[in-house]
């Protein structure tokens, strides 16, 4: 049966959430969870099957809309039926959002479009500074991918002994079911071998007969210049090799790392496009007067000219103190927004300057003493 679980919070996103955090977060679990790499873990299959049914829902506009309105009920009514994912075998709901796995994946990430075995692809995070994303940078990442085991060279099998031809399928890895009625019948995955056309009796003690272990990765990734927040490097063939239902031993095409930039906050800037914008406070004397002000930079700091009679959130451009454009390297500006503050205290000097200036320019401002409470008292005592 569908799940009762509420949609977003299987996928752990915000009601919020753009389509591609949504896509984002499906693609995680569902390579977390895959039975490939959890053999014999029902619970992670369970939750796979709930992360492919959420992403449904969520990565339609209209069946999200109908969901965020009426709830669970609003996507099972009359024309917006979802599928039955309990019930569906991993490698259908891989061919139902193989956009998602990238190159050309078929099946349960099985083939390219050239019939070559091809494996998943894989993804990690790495967070970033300004400073880093200006310059371009180089990390070590840190990850974990199923690979091949060694000791049953990925067959699942006990070293000594082999693999048996499944009864249920006799070995093709596929078969026939009746639709509806018995109108039709349709070719679906083994449910006994899931597509490899044999079973593994005495299984290899390392990989449990999955014929995949997970190992620890770390590389090198040079990250460029000019890389946004949620943009990622892809490394081709740093993936995982094909699932052993489909190529046991490996052979074909690894799948890709995706590493996904996440850029911290700044303490004085924040990014428009490949403009760095500054929100920099100046005294009223400055703003009225005119200066001359040093302002932060990236690579260090840069001159700005403060004209007479400069107004609140007047905005002022430096060419080039920018990040780099990703691809033309062009940089751009760093855009300074003042903002005037007006001064909590004052000394006795200052005070009386600026009365002095108040009376040039006919202002009304408060008394200097407190004559006003004064004359109160005398009024209230008769």
């Amino acid at each position: 049966m569908p799940t009762t679980r509420d949609y977003y919070e299987i996928l752990g996103v915000e009601r919020s959430a753009d389509t591609e955090e949504i896509k984002r977060a499906y693609r995680r679990l569902a390579m977390k969870h895959h039975p490939d790499r959890n053999p014999g873990d029902t619970e992670a299959e369970t939750k796979f099957k709930e992360a492919a049914e959420a992403y449904e829902v969520l990565g339609d506009p209209q069946k999200r809309q109908r969901y965020d309105q009426f709830g669970h009920e609003g996507v099972r009514g009359a024309g917006a039926a979802t599928h039955d994912f309990s019930r569906m075998d991993v490698s259908d709901i891989f061919s139902m959002f193989q956009d998602i796995f990238g190159g050309g994946m078929a099946g349960g990430g099985g083939r390219t479009r050239g019939g070559v075995p091809r494996g998943f692809d894989l993804e990690t995070e790495v967070s970033l500074t300004l400073a880093e994303v200006a310059s371009g940078t180089e990390r070590d990442v840190e990850f974990t991918r199923m690979d091949v085991c060694e000791t049953c060279a990925g067959s699942g099998a006990k070293p000594g002994s082999k693999p048996e031809t499944c009864q249920t399928c006799a070995g093709h890895g596929k078969v026939q079911q009746a639709g509806l009625g018995g109108m039709f019948r349709m070719v679906t995955t083994c449910p006994a071998c899931r597509g490899r056309g044999s079973v593994v009796r005495d299984k290899c003690a390392d990989c449990r007969g999955g014929g995949r272990v997970p190992k620890a990765r770390t590389l090198s990734v040079k990250i460029p210049p000019g890389i946004h927040e949620g943009q990622a490097v892809r490394i081709q063939g740093e993936g995982e090799p094909p699932p052993a239902e489909v190529s046991p031993s490996g052979e074909g095409v690894r799948g890709s790392l995706h590493v996904v930039v996440r850029v911290k906050e700044h303490e004085f800037f924040h990014r428009d496009g490949d403009n760095l914008v500054l929100e920099l406070p100046i005294g009223f004397s400055q703003a009225t007067l005119g200066a001359e002000v040093e302002v932060p930079s990236l690579d260090g700091k840069a001159d700005l000219r403060i004209p007479k009679g400069t107004q609140h959130g007047a905005i002022f451009r430096i060419s080039g103190k920018g990040l780099p454009n990703l691809r033309s390297g062009r940089k751009g500006d760093l855009i300074v927004g003042v903002k005037i503050e007006i001064p909590r205290k004052l000394s006795s000097k200052q005070e009386k300057l600026l009365r002095e200036f108040a009376e040039t320019e006919d202002a009304k401002v408060l008394p200097e003493s407190h004559g006003f409470f004064d004359r109160l008292k005398n009024f209230l005592g008769g």
